[in-house]
């Protein structure tokens, strides 16, 4: 495992979904100490300042280190767990997967199950069960055993899952790439820039609570200021079964994705345009996608002040939104190159020029 592998490991194995980010983002300190002047917004987002050639423009590159999770809501007297989701869950990829309470004494697994389908009627066992009529299973036969194993109303819920290489050795198997796959790029954009000349001072931003509304990009953002803003994302593969060429062209190994659109941006078209220019001139591979049930940091960190020019550059994922998606490693090394070559193109002038 090379150190892009255990960076993508580390990052995506720590746990942190919205509002208790505080694991992955030591994870996320330990690698920016390195590159750069560390600061933290009051929501937790973490901000690396790499100052380069040039005190402005300032551009901000920003991945959000939250990931979809769920709440402890209630505790029946029987001894299940009633949870909220934090973030956009799917129903039918719930059941029978494993889950980690981050409780006061400790990590406790449990099994989110439901009513078995032998008792379910033949009409309700076609049916998608809903989140609402599911439960996590600790292994309890009361309510007192919850309160004694540590869990309170309140406390996280995280996917349980490990980072895997899968066979063809290029493409990689974890939970919460969505979106520490970003976050990772910050960190190796920032160190590709140790050794490079760039015309302006970047800030690697890892944000938080985005799948719960942007929360932390709000924020992080006032504290960077930025003429010029670059989002980091996970995409959506469209190269699975039962997606038409119109609703996503996007294929795993094709390259890292500019994002054209999405449901509360629409991208600079000079930075875009820019982006493009770069990938050809340097002969990297990318791939044009279109967002139109989502968004991203972006939605917040354009509407920064008078407006931020921004972009969205990602890697495309497959199974987002579940315990483990896919990504190609290709793809994210091709993401660096393409991120590094446009921020040294973005002197003062070009950054004046996309708002001329």
């Amino acid at each position: 495992m090379d150190g892009t592998a255990k960076l993508l490991k580390d990052l995506t194995e720590a746990h942190g979904v919205p509002g208790f980010e505080s694991p992955v983002r030591a994870v996320v300190k330990a690698y920016y100490q390195k590159l750069g002047e560390i600061s933290q917004d009051k929501l937790g987002s973490v901000i690396c300042k790499k100052q380069g050639s040039a005190e402005e423009p300032r551009v901000m590159i920003a991945g959000h280190m939250d990931e979809i999770g769920f709440l402890v809501k209630y505790v029946t007297e029987e001894g299940f767990i009633k949870f909220l989701p934090l973030g956009g869950w799917f129903d039918q990829v719930l059941l029978g997967q494993r889950v980690i309470i981050k409780t006061q004494k400790g990590d406790v697994v449990g099994l989110i199950g439901a009513k078995p389908p032998h008792l379910l009627s033949p009409e309700d066992r076609k049916k998608v069960i809903e989140k609402n009529e599911m439960y996590i299973d600790i292994g309890a036969c009361s309510k007192a055993e919850v309160e004694a194993a540590g869990v309170r109303t309140g406390d996280p819920i995280v996917p349980r899952a490990d980072f895997v290489e899968l066979a063809n050795g290029q493409t990689y198997l974890s939970k919460a790439f969505d979106d520490r796959v970003g976050v990772a790029l910050t960190v190796s954009v920032l160190e590709q820039l140790q050794d490079k000349q760039h015309p302006n001072t970047v800030f690697g931003v890892a944000t938080v609570q985005e799948e719960v509304g942007l929360r932390g990009a709000t924020t992080s953002v006032r504290a960077v200021d930025p003429h010029v803003a670059i989002v980091l994302e996970s995409d959506i593969a469209g190269d699975v079964p039962g997606i038409k060429p119109e609703e996503s062209g996007v294929k795993l190994g094709k390259g890292p994705t500019v994002v054209i659109f999405d449901a509360r941006m629409i991208p600079n078209q000079k930075l875009r345009d820019l982006a493009l220019k770069v990938a050809e001139e340097k002969s990297i591979p990318v791939q044009l996608s279109y967002i139109e049930g989502g968004a991203t940091d972006g939605a917040a960190i354009h509407l920064h002040h008078t407006g931020v020019p921004t972009l969205v550059i990602g890697v495309a994922a497959r199974h987002i939104h579940s315990h483990s998606s896919i990504i190609h490693r290709q793809d994210y090394d091709h993401a660096v190159a393409l991120v590094s070559e446009l921020i040294q193109r973005l002197d003062a002038q070009t950054v004046a020029d996309l708002t001329a």
